[in-house]
């Protein structure tokens, strides 16, 4: 028995039939004595699509590597 982490994101799980694929993925290992940890990110397209509606509705300032977001009319 091992910890096993599984992450999953993006075209894994753009879909049902997909998203019914990484579920067997994870029972698969749970049938093997394993305990799972899960890690789900966006499905494909949608973190395109949140920082386009970030973008829309706050003032951006870019801070190193990563984008930041401030709401209107704060410093």
């Amino acid at each position: 028995m091992a910890l096993v982490v599984q992450k999953f994101g993006g075209t894994s799980v753009a879909n049902v039939d997909r998203i019914k694929h990484v579920a067997n993925l994870v029972a698969k290992s749970r049938r093997a004595g394993d305990t799972v940890l899960v890690v789900l990110s966006a499905m494909s397209g949608e973190t395109d699509r949140l920082v386009k509606l970030a973008h829309d509705v706050a003032d951006f300032r870019t801070s190193g590597r990563w984008t930041c977001c401030s709401p209107p009319g704060s410093a």
